[in-house]
């Protein structure tokens, strides 16, 4: 049986420890362009280790770079889970980040399935981390949708109907970031090695003209981009960021974001509605449902 929902959603999470330096989180905000525009000049606050600050979606790669070791093409491995990986596709991505990131660090990752759904002809698949402290207080925690096609039918409800559109009205703030031919070339160096980002007979093969820019590595200048266009800067008033993966990015495109502030929340926070298009494909959607939490 592919899916086995029963033992894929009691099956004891999955616990090991990570650890990351400077160096990674430099690669990471280089691999997102930082420091590359002559109009923002060096990015020492993201580029150079003193006074080193972290963009949030670091997380997303923390563990998996070169202090790492030698990276591998990314694996599926669930209990319960046996599915055909040429039918996975990257759904979408949330995450909540606790209190800052260090520059450098070590956590405890647990990751567990925490929810399935059976869309029928597809297996939506909810994913979450959470990553610890020696101490155990928690760092951050993502969730990863991933959405299986053909491997829908092993029963359990479809979960409700998720429609997020962007406000009726102008966006209060537009981004731009233009990226570089060699943006995807970059960014694996955190860890994914899939051959669809650099080989060009692969990507053919998938259905591409040419490689294309890592889901992730979108999410990653999303979030530069509010941090820089949004935040005057402060890695730290990011603290959640949500996307759906609606459409790709090919290396040397643009993502422009429209960003719609909501009324600020008792608790000090702000929810901005995003909306991410690339607008040399008539404005087609790259990220879409996506939600960022701020600090006033």
């Amino acid at each position: 049986m592919p899916i086995d929902r029963d033992k894929a959603l009691t099956a004891d999470p999955s616990v090991h420890e990570i650890h990351w330096t400077t160096r990674d989180v430099l690669l990471y905000h280089l691999s997102l362009g930082a420091g590359a525009d002559a109009a923002t000049g060096p990015e020492p606050h993201l580029t150079y280790e003193k006074g080193l600050g972290v963009l949030p979606t670091f997380a997303m790669v923390a563990g998996s770079g070169i202090s790492a070791g030698e990276a591998h093409p990314p694996g599926f491995h669930l209990p319960g889970i046996d599915i055909d990986l040429r039918r996975v596709l990257h759904a979408g991505q949330g995450l909540q980040v606790h209190r800052p990131l260090p520059a450098s660090g070590t956590a405890t990752l647990s990751s567990r399935v925490a929810e399935l759904r059976d869309k029928g002809k597809a297996a939506l698949i909810v994913l979450e981390s959470m990553a610890t402290d020696a101490d155990g207080a928690p760092l951050w925690t993502s969730t990863t949708r991933i959405w299986a096609r053909g491997e829908g039918g092993f029963g359990g409800e479809p979960g409700p109907a998720e429609d997020l559109t962007a406000p009726e009205r102008p966006a209060d703030i537009m981004l731009t970031s233009v990226t570089s031919p060699q943006q995807a070339l970059w960014y694996r160096l955190n860890g994914d090695l899939n051959p669809l980002h650099a080989d060009p007979e692969f990507a053919r093969q998938a259905g591409f003209d040419r490689p294309i820019l890592h889901g992730l590595a979108s999410y990653g200048l999303l979030c530069k981009a509010l941090v820089d266009g949004v935040l005057d800067g402060d890695v730290t008033r990011l603290t959640g960021l949500t996307v759906r993966f609606a459409g790709p990015l090919v290396p040397g495109e643009t993502l422009a974001t429209s960003v719609w502030r909501q009324e600020p929340a008792d608790d000090g926070t702000r929810q901005l509605a995003l909306h991410v298009a690339c607008p040399e494909r008539d404005d087609a959607p790259v990220l879409t449902h996506a939600t960022a939490t701020v600090t006033a």
